[in-house]
């Protein structure tokens, strides 16, 4: 059966999410690989050299911000996030499909929440610089616009794959 253009749309909108979404999981690997030696380091210059390293806090902090916005795409790309279906496990077929796609549409518009008002906070803060490693915290901030483009990509490949699944 050859694949309708709205078909080929469903499918390289999925693929697209998908790609990004192994790519961020890897970079979530480097992260929080960084973040376990930035610690163990701290650790060591801490308690066996007897001197701490004053920045290892700062950028541990910095990288957990960075590993739970980023985590967040992921989880919802995986479908991991704890959600209430109640309603839609009874239902089933096209009523329950309605409701996940009514779900993802709602949880689209705050990730569209989360660009601009993560873009106006990163560009609020774009001339304080942090104390300890001397970053500009625009960099810090701009997680957050950009955790939410990709929880808006996620969304929509989500509504497309639900939209699309309405044809089988």
């Amino acid at each position: 059966m050859p694949m309708t253009p709205a078909g080929r749309f469903i499918g390289t909108l999925d693929g697209i999410s998908r790609r990004v979404n192994c790519l961020v999981e890897q970079g979530l690997l480097g992260l929080g690989t960084a973040m376990i030696l930035v610690v163990a380091a701290q650790v060591f210059f801490r308690y066996v050299l007897n001197q701490s390293l004053f920045w290892s806090e700062e950028l541990a902090r910095y990288i957990l911000v960075w590993l739970t916005f980023l985590g967040a795409s992921v989880a919802y790309r995986r479908n991991a996030h704890p959600r209430i279906d109640l309603f839609s496990s009874r239902l089933g077929g096209p009523p329950a499909r309605a409701m996940r796609i009514g779900a993802h549409l709602v949880a689209a518009a705050f990730f569209g929440l989360l660009v601009v008002y993560g873009a106006q906070f990163a560009y609020f803060v774009r001339l304080q610089i942090s104390p300890a490693l001397q970053l500009p915290k625009w960099i810090v901030m701009l997680v957050l616009p950009l955790s939410g483009v990709l929880l808006m990509l996620h969304a929509a490949a989500a509504i497309a794959v639900e939209w699309g699944a309405r044809d089988r």
